[in-house]
């Protein structure tokens, strides 16, 4: 099968076929497996961001943490190879509480939850990605202890 990219034989000269998807299969690559923990890192960010404007009062608190997430979603962008998405979404992460105790207790819970998805990602990722997912998994864990 042809592929693009492919050398054909023209007059005596190799000549590369590029651009041509004629013969390749029209199936979109398969999703990175750090999408869904890129897409994560993004929605704790915009969560922390919310419960920052409830309860301004948790500011110095969580600022640290939103700005946590918003590095781990980059350099997971950036290992994925995919650029942040542009623009804003229509509805961002929202936060139900809106008394500080009741706000750390809503980010505890997507905080653990989390947690156990960076580990469970960390335990299944090739070497030269796990060192990344083992250290957003620890970073999770103090963000932990930060909103006791």
């Amino acid at each position: 099968m042809l592929r693009a990219g492919a050398l054909v034989a023209l007059g005596g000269a190799a000549v590369p076929l590029t651009g041509c998807d004629l013969f390749d299969d029209d199936q979109p690559p398969a999703p990175d497996p750090l999408e869904p923990l890129a897409a994560e890192a993004a929605e704790l960010e915009g969560r922390y961001r919310a419960a920052i404007a409830a309860a301004a009062t948790l500011a110095d608190r969580l600022t640290p943490i939103a700005d946590a997430h918003q590095a781990h979603a980059a350099e997971l962008r950036k290992v994925i190879g995919r650029p942040a998405p542009s623009g804003t979404p229509a509805a961002g992460p929202t936060v139900t509480a809106t008394d500080p105790q009741g706000l750390l207790a809503e980010l505890r819970q997507a905080e653990q939850q989390a947690r156990e998805n960076a580990a469970k990602a960390c335990a299944a990722a090739p070497g030269e990605r796990a060192a990344l997912l083992g250290s957003i998994a620890a970073a999770r864990a103090t963000h932990l202890e930060v909103l006791k």
